[in-house]
């Protein structure tokens, strides 16, 4: 559900009311005094950016020396609540000079108002980017003398940005090289036992572009998920190549990309905004390639003595390579002394977090590196709690690997010119929460 505001208000860090505009009537007047006396002068203002008082919630960010406080009578999306401040605030700035704060609100306090009732209509929020905005309200801001003016940009089409077709990229891009760079980024999230079984895996991942392209190009993606081979398949009729597929989960694109096409025939198309951007998000439960096995074995040897062995065995192909391997190893925290000996790498005793870090700056693939410690503890008398044992932490980077399996099949740029274009792509698999029990 969109925020659906019933009104907003603009407060100085004493309480008073700068600006207020109000979208429904299901609230009354007195909301922001309920906010003053409840929540402001009882200092709770840093526990939570949301408060519910008296069947109103209050949903509220504090901006240099100004709070903005979205009151709602509804149960409303407060994340949507909190982007459409953050961008309101994008908004204002860019029409005061980049400053935004009590003094700069007092000074544009009409400006305000018309921005105002064109960025959110009847509590939902409208069209918030700077660029469409200036189209048609183009009375100017009064600057802060210490705001740099801004960068004269070229003014795109009004009609064509206007009506939302490509807010996100203005015309008459122009490069003497057109290029496209994709990354493939996945972050692995493993919870294993010590015996080797996975008790919950899986990978989050998200799709980075950056873009030097000239004109209006219209970009294709195709990658071997499921859906979308299926439905290729179907519309080729013909039966789908043979080869792993990936089910994605929790997919959200980028505004650019064409839904529509997307619901129908189940490829990404977009006209992509200029330079960097994130193009999708997704993520995956099933099937997940993890990149390293961790066997642990650890064993106590009366109250003043442990043995560590630590097995660390690369799954991945014989030619690729992991990039800044880290194995966090915890130990008790009475330990005085350690003995190591590795295969690889480095390894040293971190007595601020109760580990051994082990470091290996190249770990190639099909390979396996073994720790080997002895550690002498520090007999007390009083402690006669047993040692928890604490997960194994792994940190590592692994160029053109993907855990989840996932691959760009094609990237097709079309251009009504016609020009040649160079497509890179890359994948990278991170460690995210990468943990092994003792």
């Amino acid at each position: 559900m969109p925020v659906a505001a019933s009104a907003i208000y603009f407060l100085n860090l004493r309480g008073d009311v700068l600006i207020n505009r109000t979208y429904r009537d299901d609230v009354g007047g007195n909301m922001v005094d309920a906010f003053r006396t409840h929540i402001m002068q009882t200092k709770e203002l840093g526990n939570c950016p949301v408060r519910q008082i008296g069947g109103c919630s209050f949903v509220y960010m504090r901006i240099s020396n100004v709070y903005i406080v979205i009151v709602v009578s509804s149960n409303a999306n407060v994340a949507c609540g909190f982007k459409f401040v953050v961008e309101a605030v994008a908004l204002f700035k860019s029409y005061f000079g980049g400053a935004f704060d009590e003094d700069a609100i007092k000074n544009n306090f009409v400006l305000i108002y018309e921005l105002l009732d064109e960025i959110m209509d009847f509590g939902y929020p409208q069209n918030l980017s700077p660029e469409i905005l200036k189209l048609y309200i183009t009375q100017e801001g009064v600057r802060s003398p210490f705001s740099s003016k801004p960068k004269e940009k070229p003014v795109p089409n009004a009609t064509l940005q206007v009506t939302g077709a490509v807010g996100w990229r203005r015309e008459g891009l122009s490069y003497k090289k057109n290029e496209v760079f994709l990354d493939i980024v996945e972050s692995v999230n493993l919870l294993m036992s010590s015996k080797g079984n996975v008790l919950r895996c899986d990978v989050t991942g998200k799709v980075l572009m950056k873009c030097f392209l000239s004109g209006m190009p219209d970009l294709k993606l195709g990658l071997n998920d499921k859906i979308g081979l299926e439905k290729e398949s179907e519309m080729k009729s013909r039966p789908a190549k043979s080869g792993k597929t990936i089910e994605l989960d929790d997919v959200t694109f980028h505004q650019c990309v064409n839904l529509t096409r997307f619901n129908s025939e189940k490829t990404v198309s977009f006209v992509p905004p200029d330079g960097e951007f994130e193009l999708m998000k997704y993520r995956i439960t099933e099937g997940v390639n993890l990149p390293f096995r961790v066997l642990p074995t650890i064993k106590e040897l009366g109250r003043t003595r442990m043995e560590v062995n630590v097995k660390v065995k690369s799954v991945f192909g014989a030619k690729m390579f992991a990039l800044g391997v880290v194995v966090k190893i915890p130990v008790p925290k009475q330990t005085a002394k350690t003995n190591f000996q590795v295969t690889s790498g480095r390894a040293k005793y971190n007595p601020s977090i109760d580990c051994l870090v082990w470091k290996i700056r190249k770990f190639p693939g099909q390979t396996e590196s073994t720790l080997s410690a002895e550690i002498e503890l520090i007999s007390t008398m009083g402690e006669k709690k047993s040692w928890t044992r604490p997960p194994i932490q792994m940190e590592f980077q692994v160029p053109m690997f993907t855990a989840s399996g996932l691959r760009v099949r094609f990237l097709k740029v079309w251009e009504k010119s016609g020009y040649n274009t160079v497509e890179w792509v890359r994948y990278i698999t991170k460690a995210g929460s990468y943990e092994i029990r003792c």
